[in-house]
C-alpha cells in the first residue's frame, strides 16, 4: 500500500478549516464552558489497571476496509468498560475510519468513571476545543503528523483544557518530541503499525523497549490479538495496550474482551 498519511493529514487540515467556517471558535468555548464533565486520569487508570487494555471503538481501516460497519458505539462502548477495559479509544475520523464525533459526545454519559481517548490526526488546536466540548478525557498526538514545536503546543493546549494527551512514535527517531518536555508527557505510545504502509509487527515494541524511559506510562499499540503477547509486553515495560481489530471483528466486542482478559 502506498504511503497515505501525507494524504490523511491534508485532507484533515481540510476538514478542519471547514469546521470553522461552521462553527467559530467562540462558539466551541462556550461549549466546553458548558461541558460538566471533569476529565479522568487516564494516565493513573493505565498505571493501575490489572489489564491495561485500551479497547478501541473502530468499523474501518484504510487497511482492512470495513470491519463491522453497521454497529454503533452504545452497543460497545459501554460493554467494554464493563468488561474490563482500563480506557476506551474512540476513532472520530470519517472517511478513513468511519469514525465520527458524535460518538464520544453519546456514551459520554454512560460512562462515568473510565476515561475516553479521542483517537484523530490532531493537527490544530480547534480539534482540541472539540474534544473538550464532548467530554473526552485524552487526545492521541502522532509524533508522524507535527514538528516538535506543534507537538509542543498541542500538548500544552491539551493540558490547559484539562485533558491528557498520549504521544505516539513510531521509532527511535522520534523520541526527540518525547525529549523536548519529557516533564509533560503523559503517556508515550509506540505503534507497531506503520502509518504509511500499514504494516504491522507487534516485535517492534520489544524491540524499541531498552530505548524507551522505564518511568513513563508506556503503551503498545496496533496488532496485539493474543494474551501471551501481553505478557510479553509486560515484561518488556508496558502498562498499556491498544487494541481495536481484535475486539472489533467480533459479533460481540465486549464479550470478547472480557474472555481475553480471562486469558492473560
Amino acid at each position: 500500500m502506498a504511503d497515505i498519511l501525507e494524504e490523511i493529514v491534508a485532507w484533515k487540515r481540510l476538514e478542519v478549516a471547514a469546521a470553522k467556517e461552521r462553527k467559530s471558535y467562540a462558539q466551541l468555548e462556550r461549549e466546553v464552558e458548558m461541558q460538566t464533565h471533569q476529565p479522568i486520569d487516564m494516565r493513573q487508570r493505565l498505571w493501575d489497571s490489572a489489564s491495561g487494555i485500551i479497547s478501541e471503538f473502530k468499523r474501518k481501516s484504510p487497511s482492512k476496509g470495513w470491519i463491522h460497519p453497521d454497529i454503533e458505539p452504545e452497543q460497545v462502548i459501554p460493554a467494554y468498560a464493563e468488561n474490563g477495559a482500563a480506557a476506551i479509544s474512540c476513532l472520530t475520523d470519517e472517511k478513513y475510519f468511519g469514525g465520527r464525533l458524535e460518538f464520544i459526545q453519546r456514551v459520554r454519559p454512560i460512562l462515568k468513571d473510565t476515561p475516553i481517548m479521542r483517537k484523530e490526526f490532531i493537527v490544530d488546536e480547534y480539534q482540541l476545543l472539540e474534544t473538550r466540548a464532548i467530554g473526552a478525557d485524552a487526545v492521541l498526538l502522532i509524533a508522524a503528523d507535527l514538528e516538535v514545536s506543534e507537538y509542543l503546543r498541542l500538548l500544552r493546549e491539551t493540558h490547559n483544557l484539562g485533558m491528557q494527551a498520549l504521544l505516539e512514535i513510531h521509532d527511535e527517531k522520534e523520541l526527540d518530541y518525547y525529549e523536548a518536555a519529557p516533564d509533560e508527557c503523559d503517556m508515550l505510545g509506540v505503534n507497531n503499525r506503520h502509518l504509511g504502509t500499514f504494516h504491522t509487527d507487534v516485535q517492534h515494541s520489544v524491540d524499541i523497549a531498552r530505548s524507551l524511559p522505564q518511568e513513563q506510562v508506556l503503551v503498545s499499540e496496533s496488532g496485539i490479538s493474543h494474551p501471551e503477547t501481553i505478557r510479553m509486553l509486560r515484561l518488556a515495560g508496558y502498562r498499556g495496550f491498544l487494541m481495536g481489530e481484535c475486539f472489533m471483528k467480533e459479533q460481540n466486542p465486549g464479550q470478547a474482551l472480557k474472555q481475553f482478559i480471562q486469558s492473560i
